[in-house]
């Protein structure tokens, strides 16, 4: 339709290419059916002022029975453009086309292979055939099949047929290491003494011996570039032929189709079945250097290119990192081995496949105090899936109070500002479909927002406001909440029991209040209810330490070192120790007593670059009779020096480790 539009400047010049169009059609004696893809695009086509559009000019034609058309659109633009012209909307049978089972799809993909195998070049295996089918239907969720199932074997064979034509990392290696050698092989031709001389030697009888390397595998690669070249080359050929036999048919010419396919086509086949045998034989050799075949890998690393979701099969490297999903967390999490332990088996369970597809990776309800880490928790696993933390999407429930708030989830409905602009939540997550989703103090919430969370949590999906469906499915929902803190705080202070004993009546009676201020369809979505303890004195120290490294790595951004004695390290704990308050109280600790101190310092000129700041603890006499007060000092070790200077000038003589 573009097509006949296209530079129709004068009025009726568009009818006139219509109606011979039209007219090429109805002399074929219906031997032509007329194909209108997007056929909505026809109501209102080339309408002026007077005018008729394209519509009304085949209205007629359809009405008797004189032209044989098939339009394709969609079900929306059917409703938008073709209902509201009820004599064209008559004029067609509707015909629904929905989308296909992956079991219908993987035929369909069998079906087109060969003709991909053709204008790619390479073999594709029905194991990533069935691969296509299965991972586009499960992670990517925002297209249909088997659209979605062909791209992704489309791109995975034009990736592979990449690596064909490029030149393979055996032989690059090789010339970056013949180039290297030549280089220092010029930088020794001036020199004049023995060693030189030597060293220029064995390195000619290297370049001779790596180059004689190169010679054999870029003949072994062009060979076997050549045939596969040849295969793609006879293969097209045999298309074409098949092509001209069914035209000869169709023109009963039936001596031209039998010397094509007995003479022509066989000649073909025996070059494509020798050609192919020089390959396998080649292969078979073991100095092959190229790949010619798509596997199920290749698909899964096109999925995990498209949605950043870990699909491709796991690499032992990323099997100890799950192993040892723990000590990973508990780097920045300090304490709380349940919450830990529950999070790392979700994730476990997702990579090897075991999760429930329907549902989220996991969803969990942090309860406890502030700042005993429960959103760390939840920053620390988006760093580890994601490399960052910035991958967390964060939810604050604070700002949806009010029953109005709830349309910035799912985006404003149809007829309100910013209803084109989508919900917070749900293009966060189309946007990046593997993520971690923090619900941050889930109790502030207005009732209506439970509602959205009741489908997120139990079908791991969402509709948002322009009727789109986002999936959840490769989501971990974490949700964290305040309630039953002081019931946690007097429980540890009035018991002299063990920590697991304590911990389970503690859970017990927490849980108890969420069923009190939670409704009950909503507690029972979630897979498990995580109650964290107050922090020791023990691990305040712990987090003193992240801290005070996250100091340092900020100063040797400005080439100031920092270090800090146990001593110093113990005092900042029990200045900051507050079990009602978390480890909330280390941080403003560390800010007042240490990097006020510094900046100030920094900005006297008592701190310079190479300068190593070092903090420690120091006695202060108050009065005779009274135990002498600790009190955190800042000095400076001079730079290739062993002594500390002191703010005041003087100094202090420290034994080196």
């Amino acid at each position: 339709m573009g097509a006949l539009l296209a530079g129709s400047k004068y009025r009726g010049e568009f009818e006139e290419r219509l109606k011979a169009v039209l007219k090429e059609v109805t002399a074929s004696n219906g031997q032509i059916i007329l194909f209108i893809d997007e056929i909505h695009t026809v109501v209102g086509a080339g309408a002026t002022g007077g005018s008729m559009d394209a519509g009304n000019l085949l209205k007629p034609m359809l009405g008797r029975g004189e032209l044989r058309c098939i339009g394709a659109t969609t079900l929306d633009e059917y409703r938008k453009y073709i209902e509201k012209d009820a004599a064209l909307e008559r004029r067609f049978q509707q015909v629904y086309c929905g989308e296909p089972a992956v079991e219908d799809t993987v035929s369909i993909l069998r079906g087109l292979r060969e003709r991909y195998e053709m204008h790619h070049g390479v073999k594709i295996s029905d194991g990533a055939l069935v691969a296509a089918a299965a991972l586009s239907d499960r992670y990517i969720t925002g297209r249909f099949l088997p659209d979605k199932a062909i791209d992704l074997v489309d791109e995975a064979a034009a990736k592979l047929k990449m690596e064909i034509t490029s030149k393979p990392i055996e032989l690059d290696e090789v010339d970056r290491e013949i180039i290297r050698f030549e280089m220092e092989k010029l930088s020794l031709k001036n020199d004049t003494d023995k060693a030189s001389k030597e060293r220029l030697s064995k390195l000619e009888a290297e370049l001779e011996s790596l180059k004689q390397k190169q010679k054999n595998l870029s003949e072994h690669w062009e060979y076997e570039k050549s045939l596969m070249t040849r295969i793609k080359s006879i293969k097209e050929e045999i298309d074409r032929v098949n092509l001209e036999i069914e035209a000869a048919e169709r023109e009963y010419n039936l001596n031209r189709a039998a010397e094509l396919k007995y003479s022509t086509l066989l000649t073909l086949q025996k070059q494509l079945d020798e050609a192919e045998e020089n390959l396998t034989e080649f292969q078979q050799s073991g100095k092959s250097m190229l790949r010619e075949e798509v596997t199920d890998v290749d698909i899964a690393e096109i999925v995990s290119k498209w949605t950043g979701i870990p699909v491709s099969n796991l690499q032992q490297s990323d099997r100890e990192k799950l192993l040892l999903l723990e000590d990973v967390l508990h780097k920045r999490v300090i304490g709380q081995d349940i919450a830990v332990k529950s999070v790392a088996n979700a994730i476990r369970r997702s990579r090897a496949g075991l999760s429930d597809p329907n549902r989220p990776i996991a969803s969990f309800m942090f309860m406890g105090p502030t700042g005993v880490g429960k959103t760390e928790l939840g920053k620390t696993l988006a760093e580890f899936l994601f490399n960052t933390e910035n991958a967390l999407i964060r939810i604050d429930m604070s700002e949806y109070m009010e029953k109005h708030a709830v349309s910035r989830l799912v985006g404003a409905p149809p007829g309100y500002v910013g209803y084109e602009e989508g919900g917070q939540l749900s293009e966060a997550v189309r946007r990046r479909p593997y993520s971690v989703v923090l619900f941050d103090e889930i109790e502030k919430a207005h009732q209506d927002v439970f509602n959205i969370l009741l489908q997120l949590l139990d079908d791991g999906r969402i509709t948002d406001s322009q009727g789109r469906t986002v999936s959840f499915t490769n989501c971990v929902i974490i949700m964290t909440s305040n309630i039953g803190s002081p019931l946690i705080l007097d429980t540890l202070r009035n018991t002299t029991d063990s920590k697991d004993a304590v911990y389970e009546v503690m859970k017990k009676q927490v849980t108890e209040i969420a069923r009190q201020t939670f409704r009950p369809e909503f507690l029972n979505r979630i897979d498990e209810y995580i109650v964290f303890q107050p922090l020791d004195s023990t691990e305040i120290n712990r987090i003193v330490e992240i801290q005070l490294n996250r100091v340092k790595n900020r100063l040797l951004q400005q080439k100031i070192h920092l270090q800090y004695t146990p001593e110093a390290v113990e005092h900042l704990g029990a200045l900051g120790f507050d079990p009602n308050y978390g480890a909330r109280p280390v941080k403003r600790v560390i800010q007042q007593m240490v990097e006020n101190e510094i900046a100030l310092g920094v900005l006297k000129g008592d701190f310079k670059e190479d300068d190593t700041v070092v903090v420690d603890v120091s006695s202060v006499s108050i009065a005779k009779g009274f135990a002498p007060k600790k009190q955190l000092v800042l000095q400076r070790l001079e730079n290739g020096s062993t002594e500390l200077v002191a703010k005041d000038g003087s100094t202090e003589l420290v034994a080196n480790d």
